[in-house]
């Protein structure tokens, strides 16, 4: 089997993984969906070192490609004056007291910083150990615990803010 198809089919099974992983970058179904198809285009594309692990290149590439993405939103806000083009701002009246959903979560993640969100993500929904996190983001352990430490109190005082209970 070629490296090409042997790489087709691992990613293939890693869909899912990546597809979760977009989804609590973007917060949206749609930018999720997107976000996955440009990693899998890449990873095909530009292929992935010999001494690589597949799932953390492939978490390495999404972050990356949604920095990207989040960078270039920024730009276009910013250039416009038109409010209907802007995000939509979350209505915290809309949200039940004291019920935490998914999408409570996932709001409250939305308002983390990009850096704090991935390793938050990677920890919680994927499960990898902190050194797993520092490999595949390349970045020194004692900067993942410290941003995973205040995302968790980011998170704990965005649900103090908005009347929530944190259920344990």
């Amino acid at each position: 089997m070629t490296r090409q198809l042997q790489l087709s089919k691992e990613l293939r099974e890693l869909i899912p993984v990546i597809r979760r992983f977009a989804f609590s970058l973007t917060g949206s179904d749609f930018d999720a969906d997107d976000l996955m198809q440009n990693t899998l285009e890449r990873l095909l594309d530009k292929g992935v070192p010999d001494d690589a692990n597949l799932t953390k290149w492939s978490f390495r590439v999404c972050r990356n490609l949604w920095i990207d993405e989040y960078r270039s939103r920024k730009v276009r806000q910013n250039a416009t004056e038109n409010p209907e083009l802007q995000e939509s701002v979350i209505d915290g009246n809309k949200i039940i007291a004291n019920q935490i959903t998914l999408n409570q979560v996932q709001q409250a993640m939305n308002h983390l910083p990009e850096e704090q969100r991935s390793i938050l993500s990677l920890v919680v929904v994927e499960g990898l150990s902190y050194q797993e996190v520092s490999d595949t983001l390349n970045i020194p352990l004692g900067t993942v615990m410290s941003r995973l430490s205040r995302a968790r109190s980011a998170m704990v005082e965005w649900f103090n803010d908005h009347d929530m209970r944190i259920l344990a």
